[in-house]
């Protein structure tokens, strides 16, 4: 794959990621939501030898920018081969549990409109038939804890969509990868206590693009003992995990 589309292009993972493509010589559609931010993001990439960068300015949380996205895409990067979607909010569960209307946004930004936008770009790779679509979730959508539930059950919701979207995908040979990293260190944890569990954003840049390089690759942890430490999680009986403060 040589051309790729970032929506969220300013998350402190893209950057990390798109500077890797960048050393690999790959063409870059950067989509976020400050033009200012995107303008130093592609200057940097520029520094750092960049084939091809361009920006475009759309808040994806909102729908109603979906198909002034799209357009510009088929407009000035027609033949993309992969689509990486990067961007979301964690909003603060305290204040999303006594709130419903900050619940439904962190559900609009992380599920509803990222559904949304990766069913434009999914009609037109199965027209093509062939392509890659990658979305990081998260480890926090795979059991629901008091702790993030708001958060967590759209990050859940956004890992089974992906994973009907790839079967639905499978025979027109269009791949669907599934990224769930644990907590990184990145300005949306930095209101959290950060301790050893904290991934570098660097490592997990790293991963991404290797699942992105192995076309077998359909759901990766980041870090890779993630995987494990969520099947003993998901092992605990509903009971028990109830009364777990976690």
């Amino acid at each position: 794959m040589d051309k790729f589309v970032i929506l969220g292009a300013t998350s402190e993972i893209a950057q990390q990621v798109q500077r890797i493509l960048t050393s690999k010589g790959k063409r870059l559609l950067l989509v976020g939501r400050s033009a200012e931010k995107l303008e130093i993001v592609a200057a940097d990439l520029r520094v750092r030898g960049a084939t091809e960068v361009i920006t475009f300015k759309a808040d994806l949380a909102d729908v109603s920018q979906h198909s002034q996205v799209m357009g510009f895409v088929l407009q000035r990067f027609p033949d993309f081969e992969c689509v990486l979607l990067a961007y979301g909010t964690m909003q603060d569960q305290e204040e999303c549990r006594h709130s419903v209307e900050m619940s439904l946004q962190e559900w609009q930004s992380n599920f509803v409109s990222a559904a949304g936008l990766l069913t434009l770009f999914a009609d037109i790779l199965e027209t093509r038939r062939c392509g890659c679509i990658a979305a990081i979730t998260s480890v926090a959508g795979d059991r629901g804890r008091s702790s993030n539930y708001v958060y967590g059950a759209a990050k859940g919701a956004l890992s089974l969509f992906l994973q009907g979207l790839r079967g639905r995908l499978h025979e027109s040979s269009v791949r669907v990868l599934t990224i769930k990293p644990g907590p990184v260190r990145t300005p949306m944890t930095a209101g959290l206590r950060q301790d050893r569990v904290f991934a570098d954003p660097v490592s997990v840049a790293r991963d991404i693009c290797r699942a992105l390089e192995n076309d077998s690759k359909e759901i990766l942890y980041t870090p890779w003992y993630w995987r494990y430490v969520m099947a003993v999680v998901k092992l605990i009986p509903e009971v028990v995990f109830k009364r777990l403060s976690i």
